[in-house]
């Protein structure tokens, strides 16, 4: 059986965005803006100075702006349009996605835009549901001392993700640390983690690969880039 293929200008087609994520009351509409077949995103970063990296040579700056993605959603009891640009935040540990813009716009274009409306957008839940299924994992909590605290309650500290993972069989919370070494690792600009991480732990590349897949398939990490080492 033929598996099913996503039409032109689907919105939610590359999973950053789906409608389970929005809260009650809200839409993700199926084709991008003006009914456009491709994703207008870069465009729109280019209009509004997104890609604008001259601003600093931190390489961290640069990271908080590149190839963000902008998602159409409507309010259904308002019918006010939204425009939400969705940024994977590599730096974090764990990686995450975080909302880095908002373009506001009423129904009927001229009226105003009122501060109860701006209110209404729910950005911090937007994000929490999103990186709940994209990250299923717990999300890194800190207390004293700076401590990631991981699903078994182990806690370890920030320095502690680039020792050898040791046996996936032994080690308790072995594909979460994975996945945060993996981030760490991405987080310093490394091109190629799974390379790095298998020098750490002194195994095989293939090994270390692997541990990288297995955590992609538990959802502890986001599908792997195109193109893209590690």
């Amino acid at each position: 059986m033929a598996l099913p293929t996503s039409r032109p200008g689907d919105q939610s087609a590359d999973g950053l965005l789906t409608q389970a994520d929005l809260p009650a009351g809200w839409h993700l509409a199926s084709r991008f803006p003006g009914e456009r077949p491709d994703d207008a995103s870069d465009e729109i970063d280019r209009v509004l100075g997104y890609d604008d990296q001259g601003v600093g040579d931190n390489e961290s700056e640069q990271n908080e702006t590149a190839d963000g993605r902008w998602r159409y959603i409507e309010h259904e009891g308002t019918a006010t349009r939204v425009m939400i640009r969705l940024q994977r935040q590599l730096y974090a540990t764990p990686e995450e996605v975080r909302i880095t813009g908002v373009i506001y716009l009423p129904w009927r274009p001229g009226d105003p835009i009122t501060s109860h409306l701006l209110r209404e957008l729910p950005t911090a839940k937007i994000e929490a549901a999103i990186n709940k299924r994209l990250f299923a994992m717990k999300r890194v909590a800190t207390v004293t001392g700076n401590k990631i605290v991981l699903p078994s309650g182990r806690k370890v500290s920030d320095r502690d993700l680039l020792k050898p993972l040791g046996n996936p069989k032994q080690v308790p919370d072995f594909y979460e640390l994975v996945a945060l070494q993996h981030g760490k690792l991405s987080g310093q600009g490394d091109e190629n983690p799974s390379a790095t991480m298998a020098d750490i732990s002194g195994v095989a590349l293939s090994t270390a690969q692997g541990w990288v897949a297995k955590a992609r398939s538990r959802g502890l990490l986001p599908p792997g880039r195109r193109g893209r080492a590690g």
